[in-house]
């Protein structure tokens, strides 16, 4: 869907108020007047003719500031052809044909193209990539917003064809000037909802500068208010905490939902649930979850949950990780599938955690003790005096590579911290758990 189909929308009664309450003008957008001064290049950019040059912007801030607003602004208003990309959708087939088709609209209707890509933080470099062509040649001018540094996120040469714009957070008295708009502007709430004071400064607290939020959270309290004896609705208190509530299950990502979902989906693996895992990962993906996130608690489950039951599983889940950096939705999400079946099909053992757990029990109840002399460093002046390094068997010269001697400090001679679980490759049948008693063995002999 486009920015324009957008702006039917947001003529729709039916559409969210933040939809319905998006500025149709500069003069309606608040809290960015630097962003907006004149001369600068976001100004320049949005009252530029649609045939003249106009360089490449990156918009940087929080959720809620603007950057959506201004992409939609400036389509209606410059002239241009105006197409919207999806960082969490798009891969580099789509952005090669929409620059294929700006290509032409240039060279046969000398008519530019705006390309606008939400989320650009979410490319991976070789879609990055994909751009430079166009941005660099003036085939698209890119409009492309992140909520996360563009220094660290977006590859150094499209920063450098393009402008950084730093879109400021909005303070509570813009947040309050937005929703009393909305409560009286015709196209929001029409002046049929009163609001207590309580009750509005509660939507502004909450917001924490995100304008949207703010707007989500008032429509839910107009739509779950009572209505008076003049048919006005009073949103309470009452109604704004309860509404903020339902609010954030719907908007924030980073609400409860969002850890809710990732712990049942990490269960779901650990319980060798391929079907439920598979149901979870595919509501993160859907819901727009970072996938880089879910393929890093890949990695800690691979380790956690499985371990030396399958080994295998890490090298699959770190592999997965740099798969997914280069390569990007929407074809990330068959690698992390991959991985997440891969994990959940494993046997599993936390005999890692609990040994590493153990240890580290002993070594925090003061259980450190000396280092044994044969295995100190010998190499520094001094040392062979002391005795450092004096007895130590080279394992590589010996029989089987195990040699006969202690490793511990000798207040833990005989403390086991690995034991192996009987799952998988560690099983007591398996080669890790006949290893490590062959080991033992050998050294204690």
């Amino acid at each position: 869907m486009t920015l324009f189909d957008d702006g039917l929308a947001s003529s729709r009664s039916s559409a969210p108020l933040a939809v319905r309450m998006r500025p149709r003008s500069l003069d309606e957008v608040v809290g960015q007047d630097s962003a907006l001064a004149p001369g600068s290049p976001l100004r320049t950019l949005l009252t530029a003719p649609g045939d003249s040059p106009v360089v490449s912007v990156i918009l940087w801030g929080p959720p809620g500031t603007g950057k959506t607003t201004l992409a939609s602004l400036l389509s209606a208003g410059s002239g241009r052809a105006f197409v919207e990309l999806s960082a969490v959708t798009a891969g580099v087939k789509d952005v090669r044909a929409v620059i294929e088709r700006a290509r032409d609209n240039l060279s046969m209707q000398g008519r530019g193209t705006v390309l606008f890509i939400d989320e650009v933080h979410r490319f991976s470099k070789s879609q990055q990539d994909a751009l430079l062509p166009a941005v660099e040649n003036g085939w698209v001018t890119l409009i492309a917003a992140t909520t996360e540094n563009p220094s660290f996120s977006v590859i150094a040469p499209l920063l450098s064809r393009s402008v950084m714009v730093s879109l400021s957070p909005l303070t509570n008295v813009h947040v309050e000037e937005l929703l009393r708009r909305a409560i009286e502007d015709p196209r929001g709430l029409g002046g049929t909802v009163v609001i207590e004071d309580d009750a509005l400064a509660h939507l502004v607290r909450t917001a924490n500068g995100d304008a949207r939020r703010a707007l989500t959270g008032l429509d839910a309290a107009a739509m779950s208010s009572s209505a008076t004896g003049e048919g006005s609705v009073v949103v309470t208190l009452a109604d704004a905490e309860r509404a903020v509530q339902q609010a954030a299950v719907i908007y924030d990502k980073d609400g409860d939902q969002h850890y809710d979902v990732i712990s049942a989906f990490i269960k779901s693996i650990r319980g060798s649930d391929p079907d439920a895992a598979l149901h979870y990962l595919a509501r993160m993906l859907e819901a727009g979850e970072d996938p880089r996130f879910v393929a890093r608690r890949l990695m800690i489950a691979a380790s956690e949950d499985i371990g030396m039951a399958e080994p295998s599983v890490l090298q699959t889940a770190v592999a997965a990780a740099q798969a997914v950096a280069m390569v990007g939705m929407p074809e990330a999400a068959i690698i992390l599938a991959h991985a997440t079946i891969h994990a959940a099909l494993a046997p599993k053992s936390n005999a890692v955690v609990v040994g590493l757990g153990a240890a580290t029990a002993d070594v925090r109840a003061g259980g450190i003790g000396r280092v044994p002399a044969h295995l100190r460093d010998g190499h520094y002046p001094g040392a062979a005096a002391l005795g450092h390094g004096r007895g130590y068997v080279y394992p590589h010269d010996v029989p089987g590579g195990v040699a006969a001697q202690e490793y511990l400090p000798d207040e833990l001679v005989g403390r086991t911290y690995y034991r192996p679980s009987t799952h998988g490759a560690e099983a007591a049948w398996g080669d890790i758990a006949a290893r490590l008693r062959e080991l033992r063995r050998d050294r204690d002999r």
